[in-house]
C-alpha cells in the first residue's frame, strides 16, 4: 500500500513538474507575486499606504468652484471675548440676525449641554421660532460619551455629529444613519442637506440598484462595507459612505486654497456680513478657534512636503453637506470601489504585465525605464478613475508590477551569469577536442565554436557567432541542418546524422554530425554538435565497392565459395543465426565502440525452459523446428542494430548496442519472454516453452567483455533457480 502511494506521489510530482515546465515563467512569477501581495493586503499590512495614496489623489485633484451654497459662521478667537462657552443670549442674538437674512437652513454645531446662562429662556424661544434650525448631539460609542441635544429643539431638529476615524486618525468616511437600540438617528450633515433639497423638490427615496440604499436626486449612495477598497475589517456601523471631499478654491486672490466661505461671528453680530452671503444658503455655526481644539484630520490636512494641518470640525461637516447636495443636484460622483474579484484581477494584470515586460526587454536600463513608465501608467489610470469617482488599488498594483519585473530581471541576470559560466566551461572543453564542435542556442544561432570547426568551415568565429546556418551554407544544406537541430530540441534525445557540407571555399564534404542537448543550472538549453569528416572514408568505401565489384566479376565463383565458407564459419547451420565465434567477435567490437562513444551496451544470455521435454516427448525433429521458430521470434524482437546468436543447444545470446539506459534492456527482455511463451503448433499439436534470461550491462556491470559473458551467464542461472520464465540483472 505504501509503495503504491509512493508511486502515485512520484507520478503526481512528475506530472506537476512537467505541467509547470510548459507554463510560461511570466505567469508563474506573476501568480506568486499576486498571491503574496493579496495575502499582505488581506492581513491589512498595505492599508496605511493605500490610504496615504488615496490622500495624495485628493491633494493633486483639480480645484473646483467654491460652494456658494454654504457659509460658515466661525466662532474664532476674537469671538471668545463674549466668554466660553458663548452665553445663551449671544447665541440667540446670532441666530436671529442670521434668520433675518432668510437662509435655507441653519446648522448649530456647538454643544449646549452646560448649565443655562443668561438668556437661556430667550435662546429656547429662539429655537422654537426657527423651524429650519438643526442642532447637534453626540451619540455614545466606545470612544466618547453621550452629549444630549440642545434643550428646546425637537427630535426632527437634531442630528448627530459623530465622526468615523481610520487607523491613522483621519476622517475619510461620512456617517448618514445610525440605529441605536432600534432607534434611528440621522446625521447633522444629512438633515441640513435634506432641508436644502426640499426647496428643490428632492426627497429621500429607495435605491434602484439596492432598495435598502438611500437615493437623493441623481445619486444613489452606496453603503460602505467593512472590507471595501483598502479597508480590512473596518468599523462599518450605521450607514456610512466613502467621502469624496470637494476641493474648492477661494475667491480671494491672496489665498491659494480654502474650503468654504467663512465669516466671523463677531462680524455677523455687527451686521458686517453681506446679506447675499446668508440668504438662500446653508449657514453652519461652529468653532474655528485653535484654543477650543475642535479639529480633525482629512486627506487635505497634510502633504508629503508639509506639516500636517487639521481642519475645524465645522469645516468637515461643511464638506459632508456639500458632497450630499452636489451629488443629488449635479450628479457629482461619489467614491466607490470595485468588487474583490475585479480588484484582484486588476492587480494580477499589472503583475503579469511587469513580468512580461521584463522578460521581453531583457536589458537592465530599458527594463528600469519600462518599470518607471509602467508605474506612471498605473498611477495615471488610478488617478483618472479616481476623478470619475472610483477608488481602485494603487499601491498593490505598483508593488505587484515592480516586484514581478524585478523578479524576472533577477532571474534573467541569473540566467545570463549561468550562460556565461556555461559558455566558458563549454569553450574550455571543446577547445581540447580535435573534432569540429559547435554550440547553438534555442534560436539556432552559433554561440560557441572551437578552432577545429572554424578551420573546417573556413570562417573565423567572430564572423560566425550569433549567426545561423542559412547565412553561410546553401539553402538545401541549411534546411537539413535546421531540421536535424530542431529534431534534437524537440525530442531531447541525442541524434547522429550524415550530411553534406560546403565550406567557405566551395568544397563539399560528407560529414557525420552527432547532436545532443546541454542544460545549465538556470535552465538555458544548448545544442552541442560534434562533426566527423567522413569524406575520405566515403571515397574509400566507393573505391572499395568498385574494387569489390571488379573482384566479384573476375572471381565470382571464388567469392561465392569464400562467402559460403565465411557464412558457415560464422553462422549456426540449423537456425542461420550468428554462432559463438561471430558473437564473441561482435561483443568485443561492440564493447570497444561503446567505450569510444561513451554509450551503454546490454548483453542477454537466454536459455530455454522445457526444451529437453520437447526433444524427449516429440522427438529431435520437432525440437529442431522449435529452435527455428524461437530464433525467428528472437530476431523479430530486436532492432536491426542488435545482434542475436545461438551458442549451441537451446542457448542464445543478444547484444543490445547503444542503449540509452538500463530500462531499455529490461523492456527488451520482457518482450522476448512474451514472444517466446506464445504457443507453437506442430502437426496439429500445441507445445509451449519459456526462457530464463540473464542480463549484464556495460559499463555498469563490467568493463571487460569476458566478464560480461560470465556475469550474464550467472544471472541466467539465477533466473532459472528463481522460478524460470524471467530475467535477472547481473
Amino acid at each position: 500500500m505504501n509503495k503504491q502511494l509512493g508511486k502515485r506521489f512520484i507520478k503526481l510530482s512528475q506530472g506537476i513538474k512537467k505541467w509547470l515546465s510548459r507554463v510560461p515563467r511570466e505567469l508563474i512569477t506573476a501568480s506568486f507575486i499576486v498571491f503574496c501581495v493579496l495575502f499582505l493586503r488581506y492581513l491589512g499590512l498595505l492599508q496605511s499606504v493605500e490610504l496615504a495614496a488615496l490622500d495624495q489623489f485628493f491633494r493633486i485633484r483639480p480645484y473646483e468652484q467654491l460652494d456658494d451654497r454654504i457659509t460658515i459662521v466661525a466662532i474664532d478667537e476674537k469671538s471668545l471675548r463674549y466668554g466660553f462657552p458663548i452665553p445663551d443670549g449671544v447665541i440667540a442674538n446670532l441666530l436671529k440676525k442670521i434668520q433675518a437674512n432668510q437662509p435655507r437652513a441653519i446648522g448649530l454645531d456647538i454643544y449646549r449641554n452646560l448649565p443655562p446662562k443668561d438668556g437661556n429662556e430667550i435662546l429656547i424661544n429662539t429655537y422654537k421660532s426657527i423651524p429650519n434650525l438643526i442642532g447637534t448631539q453626540l451619540l455614545a460609542n466606545n470612544q466618547n460619551s453621550h452629549v444630549p441635544p440642545p434643550i428646546g429643539l425637537n427630535s426632527k431638529q437634531v442630528g448627530f455629529n459623530n465622526l468615523i476615524y481610520d487607523i491613522d486618525g483621519q476622517v475619510r468616511r461620512s456617517l448618514l444613519y445610525w440605529h441605536i437600540d432600534n432607534q434611528p438617528y440621522e446625521s447633522f450633515a444629512l438633515k441640513l442637506a435634506l432641508l436644502y433639497l426640499e426647496s428643490e423638490n428632492i426627497f429621500p427615496s429607495k435605491g434602484v440598484i439596492n432598495p435598502r440604499s438611500l437615493r437623493l436626486g441623481k445619486t444613489e449612495f452606496i453603503r460602505f462595507q467593512e472590507n471595501d477598497g483598502a479597508y480590512i475589517k473596518a468599523d462599518a456601523r450605521g450607514y456610512q459612505i466613502l467621502s469624496n471631499f470637494p476641493k474648492p478654491r477661494c475667491h480671494a486672490s491672496n489665498v491659494d486654497f480654502c474650503a468654504f466661505r467663512k465669516v466671523s461671528m463677531v462680524d455677523v453680530l455687527a451686521n458686517k456680513v453681506p446679506k447675499n452671503w446668508i440668504q438662500d444658503r446653508i449657514i453652519l455655526i461652529g468653532s474655528t478657534a485653535p484654543s477650543i481644539q475642535d479639529f480633525v484630520f482629512i486627506p487635505y490636512s497634510s502633504d508629503w512636503m508639509k506639516e500636517a494641518k487639521p481642519v475645524p470640525g465645522i469645516e468637515v461637516q461643511a464638506y459632508f453637506v456639500s458632497q450630499l447636495i452636489s451629488a443629488a443636484l449635479e450628479g457629482r460622483p461619489l467614491l466607490q470601489v470595485w468588487s474583490k474579484f475585479w480588484e484582484s484581477l486588476w492587480i494580477f494584470s499589472w503583475s503579469y504585465l511587469g513580468a512580461v515586460t521584463a522578460w521581453r526587454i531583457r536589458r537592465a536600463v530599458s527594463s528600469i525605464l519600462a518599470i518607471f513608465v509602467g508605474c506612471s501608467l498605473i498611477f495615471l489610470i488610478a488617478y483618472f478613475v479616481f476623478l470619475l469617482g472610483w477608488w481602485i488599488p494603487l499601491m498593490p498594483s505598483l508593488i505587484s508590477f515592480v516586484s514581478s519585473a524585478i523578479w524576472i530581471i533577477n532571474y534573467l541576470a541569473h540566467m545570463q551569469e549561468e550562460l556565461k559560466r556555461s559558455t566558458e566551461f563549454l569553450q574550455k572543453v571543446i577547445d581540447t577536442i580535435p573534432d569540429p564542435i559547435f554550440v547553438k542556442n534555442e534560436k539556432h544561432q552559433w554561440i560557441i565554436l572551437n578552432d577545429a570547426y572554424c578551420r573546417f568551415i573556413g570562417y573565423p568565429d567572430t564572423v560566425l557567432v550569433e549567426k545561423s546556418e542559412f547565412e553561410f551554407f546553401p539553402k538545401h544544406e541549411a534546411e537539413i541542418f535546421r531540421q536535424q537541430d530542431e529534431l534534437v530540441f524537440q525530442s531531447k534525445i541525442p541524434q547522429e546524422h550524415e550530411e553534406e557540407f560546403t565550406d567557405a571555399y566551395g568544397k563539399t564534404h560528407l560529414i557525420a554530425t552527432k547532436r545532443s542537448l546541454h542544460q545549465d543550472a538556470a535552465g538555458n538549453v544548448f545544442l552541442v554538435g560534434v562533426i566527423r569528416d567522413i569524406t575520405q572514408r566515403k571515397l574509400m568505401e566507393e573505391e572499395l565497392k568498385r574494387t569489390a565489384a571488379e573482384l566479384f566479376r573476375s572471381n565470382n565463383e571464388l567469392k561465392l565459395k569464400e562467402d559460403h565458407l565465411r557464412y558457415l564459419a560464422y553462422h549456426d547451420p540449423l537456425t542461420c543465426l550468428p554462432n559463438r565465434k561471430y558473437f564473441a567477435e561482435q561483443l568485443y567490437e561492440s564493447v570497444n565502440w561503446a567505450k569510444q562513444n561513451n554509450l551503454l551496451l546490454g548483453l542477454l544470455f537466454i536459455d530455454l525452459d522445457g526444451f529437453k521435454q520437447v526433444n524427449d516427448n516429440l522427438g529431435h525433429e520437432i525440437g529442431d523446428r522449435l529452435l527455428l521458430v524461437i530464433a525467428q521470434r528472437l530476431s523479430n524482437s530486436l532492432r536491426n542494430s542488435d545482434i542475436v546468436a545461438r551458442l549451441g543447444g537451446d542457448e542464445f545470446t543478444v547484444i543490445l548496442r547503444a542503449i540509452p539506459n538500463v530500462q531499455v534492456a529490461a523492456k527488451v527482455a520482457e518482450k522476448i519472454l512474451v514472444n517466446i511463451t506464445e504457443p507453437i503448433v506442430f502437426n496439429g499439436r500445441s507445445t509451449k516453452v519459456s526462457a530464463s534470461i540473464g542480463i549484464s550491462i556495460y559499463p555498469d556491470t563490467s568493463l571487460d567483455a569476458d566478464t560480461l559473458i560470465k556475469q550474464a551467464d550467472a544471472a541466467m542461472y539465477r533466473a532459472k533457480h528463481l522460478g524460470k520464465n524471467r530475467f535477472e540483472f547481473a
